[in-house]
């Protein structure tokens, strides 16, 4: 039978992000190998169209990744057979850089609308595919990345300015070299510039990344367990408040509300809205229940089920009653009437059952007499008449 890409075949593909081993790729789901990543995960983007018929040509616009979260939109002028994966040389000022091609065809254009480039006019254009000799350059560029950090963060602190280098990415042809800084306010790094210039002898460009980004280029897992959002596919950072943890009823503890990057999680922007909605089906916390019996206060609420926890003391936890919020209307409509229900909740009340103790049903030495008695007896037998 011949073999394609969307029927039942088990194949895999070799990872070429530095990671090492092998991923396996099940196409049997529809899923193509073409789409598949073939470098580091961070960002990456499954190119679902990446088999249909045409789509290479849709566009010459290809995107590119360089290190971490890095990425660019390059012209295919040269035309060339261009997959996800490929790695190119790609025009950058001066020289070249090496980058991971990670979308071609129509998937570019969308991303284009999502993160979109200063101008048209500024999308360089792609050289060639790499050949051995850019890779040799390349592998030596890299190699003196971590060094270079180090360093620069030595200088940076001798000069007494207020920032903190938090990674270095050289080009691919190692004639520049790109120093991502954090920093909370503007710093004056013109003598820095000039000192790294000496002792690196690149040419030097400073970024300033926040917290956040920096998170997202160095990379980590989560308390949920997944890589990081910022690592894997979040680009656009919206600002999080304690407000969406009040919604949500979240302990407003700062180790566990915050992130890698010492910020507020992200992740507690996403269900937010949903908390929102659905804490308006719900009575004010701050009216009571009155019953035949007793009074009882708000001590907590389930938001998505709808179930409200009312005790009889206003501070501690006394004679806890959960019941659905439409009843908690309902009482607080009677209420409001002039009636009083009989109890809080509908269900019939149940007589509380005490743990049995088994220990009080006997008296504990009640073994140690047959004990004793058995061993009377054997010692009976023993005595000789």
């Amino acid at each position: 039978m011949e073999e394609n890409t969307t029927t039942q075949i088990h194949s895999t593909l070799t990872l070429d992000g530095g990671r090492g081993g092998r991923l396996p790729v099940f196409t049997d789901r529809g899923l193509s190998r073409l789409g598949c990543p073939k470098q580091s995960c961070q960002l990456n983007v499954y190119d679902y169209l990446a088999d249909i018929p045409g789509n290479a040509d849709a566009t010459d616009l290809v995107e590119v990744q360089f290190k971490n979260t890095r990425k660019g939109f390059y012209h295919n002028a040269n035309h060339l057979p261009l997959e996800k994966g490929d790695i190119v040389a790609v025009e950058a000022s001066p020289g070249h850089d090496i980058g991971t091609v990670t979308l071609t065809g129509k998937l570019v254009l969308l991303q284009m609308k999502r993160t979109p480039p200063k101008s048209m006019d500024d999308i360089k254009n792609i050289y060639r595919k790499a050949r051995p000799v850019d890779m040799e350059k390349y592998n030596e560029a890299k190699a003196l990345e971590h060094d270079t950090m180090i360093r620069s963060r030595q200088i940076a602190k001798d000069l007494g300015l207020e920032m903190k280098i938090g990674d270095v990415e050289y080009q691919g042809d190692g004639n520049k070299a790109i120093f991502y800084y954090i920093a909370d306010g503007r710093v004056d790094f013109r003598q820095l510039i000039k000192v790294l210039a000496d002792v690196f002898h690149v040419r030097i460009e400073m970024k300033q990344i926040g917290a956040r980004q920096e998170a997202g280029r160095i990379g980590g897992f989560g308390p949920c367990g997944r890589e990081l959002c910022c690592t894997t596919w979040m680009k656009n950072f919206v600002s999080v408040s304690t407000a969406a943890a009040r919604f949500q009823d979240l302990s407003l503890n700062p180790q566990k509300l915050a992130g890698q990057c010492a910020k507020l999680k992200c992740c507690m922007n996403y269900e937010a809205d949903q908390y929102v909605e659905a804490s308006r089906r719900l009575p004010s916390r701050e009216v009571q229940l009155e019953t035949l019996d007793s009074t009882y206060y708000f001590f907590k609420a389930d938001i998505l089920s709808n179930m409200i926890t009312y005790s009889t003391d206003r501070r501690v936890a006394a004679n806890l009653v959960t019941i659905p919020a439409a009843r908690a209307l309902e009482v607080i409509a009677m209420n409001k009437a002039g009636q009083k229900p009989d109890a809080l909740s509908l269900e019939a009340r149940k007589e509380e059952h005490k743990p049995i103790d088994l220990a009080t049903q006997d008296d504990l030495t009640r073994f140690d007499s047959a004990r004793r008695k058995k061993k009377k007896r054997k010692q009976k037998s023993q005595t000789p008449n």
